[in-house]
């Protein structure tokens, strides 16, 4: 796994979301994503919506993945 394919991965599950997704050794990863459906939504359920675009991989090829989820006026701060 790659951060390439996990960025893409999100993006095309959540339209309009704009990640950015780092790590080095292939099963543990960061990631900042920024939509606009985080808006109203506690934290568990922003990271629940990214992990729905991520489906089984997650606990497989993807071991951890840290979240950070912003609405775009978070992101602006």
């Amino acid at each position: 796994m790659t951060p390439d394919i996990i960025q893409n991965l999100i993006e095309s599950g959540l339209p309009g979301a704009r990640a950015r997704v780092q790590g080095d050794d292939g099963v543990h990863f960061e990631a900042t994503v920024v939509c606009e459906a985080f808006r109203g939504k506690l934290p568990l359920a922003r990271h629940r919506l990214v992990y729905a675009t991520l489906g089984e991989r997650m606990g497989g090829e993807i071991h951890a993945l840290a979240l950070r989820t912003l609405t775009p006026e978070e992101a602006e701060r």
